[in-house]
């Protein structure tokens, strides 16, 4: 049975990141707690972890979730009436100002999500900003820490 504890952890990571580097919580964190539950709930295999990536490009901070069931690519749906889930593409739809998921080197996918935000400030926390997390999405490991192969990406252009 999948946890939401990486789930949490994304989350909390990038309330920390976008407190850091000067940007609104919100939207972005419930964007992210979106995508990483559903990594966490549907691209999860046991023993792999999904991967967690901020960063800012202009005026544009991306959101990407990377998990490990490329062939599982999300779709919108309705869910049903009385479901308890099913709606997280739903409200990172709604937030999200773009959105989509793109396969990479098998077995992964990648979801994203972007927002608009107000230009940093040369020389502020975040001009030119990046941030890259591993995430377990199970007991195993401590998720909040970034993992040891992991190494920030050079802010890319989408």
């Amino acid at each position: 049975m999948p946890t939401p504890r990486g789930a949490r952890s994304a989350r909390r990571i990038t309330e920390e990141r976008l407190s850091e580097w000067g940007l609104p919580l919100d939207p972005a964190r419930q964007i992210v707690a979106e995508l990483a539950a559903n990594a966490a709930t549907h691209g999860r295999i046991s023993g792999r972890c999904f991967r967690l990536t901020l960063y800012v490009v202009k005026d544009t901070l991306r959101m990407e979730v990377t998990d490990t069931q490329g062939h599982l690519m999300p779709h919108l749906a309705p869910p049903e009436d009385d479901s308890e889930s099913g709606r997280g593409l739903l409200i990172v739809e709604a937030l999200a100002d773009r959105w989509g998921a793109s396969v990479g080197a098998r077995p992964r996918k990648t979801v994203w999500a972007e927002l608009k935000v107000d230009l940093p400030e040369p020389g502020s926390p975040c001009f030119g900003c990046t941030g890259d997390y591993l995430l377990k999405a199970t007991r195993e490991k401590d998720p909040t820490k970034p993992h040891p192969s992991s190494r920030p990406q050079e802010p890319r252009h989408p």
